[in-house]
């Protein structure tokens, strides 16, 4: 399980690099992500840890993503080699059973994973992976609201098992997908509160699989 206040003093080790001989505080990370002090101070205590923030901070200090959230033992300022890969981060688009945004042409932000971790996601195989969020709680208890996910833009076999990014005129999903007898195609959620829904295939347009994700607590 992930603490946010261990994350918080590996983020103060991270900005005493440039306050050398001065004491950073818990208002000093606050700061540094854009966060109110005093909602950060209610984060901490109740453990929320606020992803967007640390993700884009992590892309504009080029620090190791896993580092950070997974304790390993690398280098936070280590140069790119190819022992690290890079992940495009979209801020701004969310997959959601309630629509979204229509595509990855907005700003990103480019965050760092370590091989190993890209690895134990994907395989041997592509390694250029794109991050998005989830919005809303139709694919738990798979996926939280809120959590980031890695998405692998040449897998669009819906004929293999899996979650998928799928482009709709009503937004953009996460979801499970089948192709019914009839030639329809179902987006199935995992929260059995959510029914499918039947779309027409020449109205969806498949962006991608899922392939990993780092969860929202």
């Amino acid at each position: 399980m992930l603490i946010l206040g261990d994350i918080i003093e590996k983020l103060k080790d991270v900005l005493s690099e440039s306050r050398i001989g001065k004491k950073v505080f818990d208002k000093d990370v606050a700061t540094a992500l854009n966060i109110p002090q005093a909602t950060f101070a209610t984060m901490k205590k109740r453990n929320s840890i606020p992803y967007e923030e640390i993700l884009e901070f992590c892309a504009l200090k080029k620090i190791s993503v896993n580092w950070l959230f997974f304790d390993q033992a690398v280098d936070m300022l280590k140069e790119e080699t190819e022992k690290f890969f890079q992940v495009r981060y979209f801020t701004d688009i969310r997959a959601s059973a309630g629509g979204g945004a229509y595509g990855f042409d907005e700003d990103f932000e480019t965050i760092t994973l370590d091989e190993k971790i890209m690895h134990n996601m994907v395989g041997l195989g592509n390694t250029e992976l794109e991050a998005i969020h989830v919005d809303g709680e139709s694919m738990e208890p798979t996926l939280q609201d809120g959590s980031i996910v890695f998405v692998d833009r040449t897998q669009t076999n819906i004929n293999k098992n899996g979650i998928f990014i799928a482009s709709t005129a009503g937004g953009l999903f996460i979801k499970r997908i089948h192709q019914r007898v009839d030639g329809m195609i179902e987006l199935i959620s995992d929260n059995n509160i959510y029914p499918p829904q039947a779309i027409n295939p020449d109205d969806v347009t498949i962006i991608g699989k899922v392939v990993g994700n780092i969860e929202s607590l």
